[in-house]
């Protein structure tokens, strides 16, 4: 797909350093690659306890022999 943007050069030039891009297309494809992650942790992150009634997932724990024998 083909756009044409008005992007301040050096917003621009210090973006594509700060990925590592060779490219202007692979800047901006980096830029909203990391764009669409940060959104969906936000999302993901704003449900952090919001199931009030689930129970806790228990978790597997070692035995004192095995914990000892790496030690």
């Amino acid at each position: 797909m083909k756009k044409t943007l008005n992007v301040d050069d050096q917003l621009f030039e210090a973006a594509k350093a700060a990925c590592g891009a060779s490219t202007d297309t692979e800047t901006v494809r980096l830029g909203l690659e990391a764009l669409v992650r940060r959104a969906a942790y936000e999302r993901l992150r704003a449900l952090r306890g919001s199931e009030m009634k689930q129970a806790d997932v228990p978790r597997r724990r070692e035995e004192k022999s095995a914990r000892q024998r790496i030690a």
